[in-house]
């Protein structure tokens, strides 16, 4: 398994921003496709957005459009999950992780997660 590292999260008041970054040290993004993932207090864990290797195209889980979406710096050999408009909804550990919207135990890259509290 590859670890990556996340940063990122915070403390943010409802209708913020966050941007979360996704880095695996020692090693590249490049040829991945990267999701994003969350586990909110007493949920389960849930994929809710991946942006593929190469070209980079995204998807997310309909709940989070239009408010959250990814991206690469591809020279950085980073992954990004933009947070915007918040809700208290959303406090929740957020990783990353590779494949996109697998369970746990299949994933084949992953991080020990940042935590994101949205409250006021």
């Amino acid at each position: 398994q590859v670890q990556l590292v996340e940063s990122g999260g915070g403390w943010v008041q409802p209708g913020g921003s966050l941007r979360l970054t996704c880095r695996s040290p020692g090693g590249t993004l490049k040829h991945v496709a990267v999701g994003w993932f969350r586990q909110a207090p007493g949920k389960e864990r849930e994929g809710i957005t991946c942006i593929s290797a190469g070209n980079g195209i995204t998807s997310s889980i309909e709940t989070v459009k239009g408010r959250f979406f990814t991206s690469r710096d591809g020279d950085a050999d980073l992954v990004f999950l933009h947070l915007n408009n918040l809700k208290p909804a959303a406090t929740a550990v957020s990783y990353c992780g590779s494949p996109c919207y697998s369970v746990l135990r299949l994933l084949s890259h992953r991080g020990q997660g940042t935590q994101v509290t949205v409250s006021s």
